[in-house]
């Protein structure tokens, strides 16, 4: 199988991987994220001229019409230089949910402003006693004339801070943890009965707790069909999933390439200690683990385009079940190497290691997809 990029592919990554170079080194990485919002509006405004905003976004709501492949392409770049600006939550996620679920007034209402990084949008979907499962929602919508009125709570919403709107899940009909039931609406920020707690994250991100109050949208605010929202939820955990991989193996060859470098210049009993032959069975080891990572991301991303759900949600389990083994391994490997200063702020180890402890939590840890790849 030929997994070499399109000449439009490639000039997307070369692109990409400019911007990392110049743009986020660990000293500019960390001035961003001692920022208020924890990321540049210029950058942001810059990945919009440069139509990476719009990538997946149809070409018939101002974006270039891309898939899959191209997220992944700018993910893994992404990954490579610990970027912090919300494409996740704002394009992958946000973004995909519009696209895949909106009726055209709201696609023609939001995905062109999107694209122009005009406006960023943010997905609460995880709950206090939720884990995991998306489709635990104890969040109520009850109806309210031809509108809904809301109350509950979500948590870790990611850069619900800057986003102009949030979707949400909420349960229309059914028990906690039916499937069915569960309705998608996108909520202005600024509206009345939403409040929200925000914090810092443990990788530099932000997030926030969101309460709403009897928040009352009208109809127009629902986003696919009333009770099936599950669906969509699980189409787009697929995408978010594939995306992470893609970001989560740019993360590891960063760890890789850092850590064979430092081996080799690190001196131990007169001579580096790359010599070692139990340091070098390390560095292979870690090898393989970033290239079973890759090939998962490869698999998660080109299963997306399949017709068949069962492929799609079982490429994508177990893509999360390998790519979160070899993040445990290859993190920790390159903090162990590199002895008590991995930890370290001043060295770009720590960094990578806490940005891939939290993709592994993201959508689902191994052990929560092991479980539903062995039922499936």
């Amino acid at each position: 199988m030929d997994f070499s990029l399109s000449e439009e592919q490639q000039l997307l990554k070369d692109s990409v991987d400019r911007f990392v170079r110049e743009e986020y080194s660990l000293d500019q990485r960390r001035n961003l994220v001692a920022t208020d919002e924890g990321f540049s509006r210029e950058n942001w405004s810059k990945m919009a001229e440069l139509g990476w905003l719009g990538v997946a976004v149809p070409e018939a709501y101002g974006g270039i019409g891309g898939g899959a492949v191209e997220i992944m392409v700018m993910m893994e770049a992404f990954g490579e230089g610990l970027v912090v600006e919300p494409y996740m939550a704002s394009i992958v996620l946000g973004g995909g949910l519009i696209a895949e679920g909106g009726d055209e007034a709201q696609k023609q209402a939001i995905l062109p402003s999107l694209a122009e990084g005009k406006i960023m949008l943010a997905f609460g979907y995880a709950e206090r006693q939720s884990r995991y499962d998306l489709f635990d929602v104890e969040t109520k919508a009850e109806k309210d004339g031809a509108g809904y009125v809301l109350n509950g709570h979500k948590g870790v919403v990611f850069h619900a801070a800057v986003a102009d709107k949030i979707i949400v899940s909420a349960r229309t009909a059914g028990g906690s943890r039916d499937t069915n039931g569960i309705t998608l609406f996108i909520l202005d920020n600024n509206c009345t009965g939403l409040s929200r707690r925000d914090y810092p994250t443990v990788d530099g991100l932000r997030a926030s707790e969101l309460t709403l109050e009897n928040v009352k949208v009208g109809s127009d605010a629902i986003l696919g069909d009333v009770d099936r929202g599950f669906a969509l939820l699980d189409t787009i955990s697929q995408q978010g999933i594939a995306a992470l991989a893609a970001e989560s193996v740019g993360c590891m060859t960063v760890l890789l390439n850092t850590t064979n470098e430092y081996v080799k210049t690190r001196k131990q009993f007169g001579q580096p200690i790359g010599k070692f032959q139990v340091i070098q069975h390390r560095m292979a080891d870690m090898f393989i683990a970033c290239e079973e990572a890759r090939s998962m991301s490869y698999l998660a991303t080109l299963r997306l385009e399949d017709p068949d759900a069962g492929e799609r949600a079982r490429a994508s389990a177990a893509a999360k079940v390998q790519i979160g083994k070899s993040l445990v391994y290859v993190s920790q490997q390159a903090v162990q190497l590199h002895g008590g200063m991995g930890m370290t702020d001043e060295l770009n180890v720590g960094h990578y290691f806490k940005r891939l402890t939290m993709i592994d939590t993201m959508l689902g840890d191994q052990d929560y997809h092991l479980k539903r790849y062995a039922e499936m």
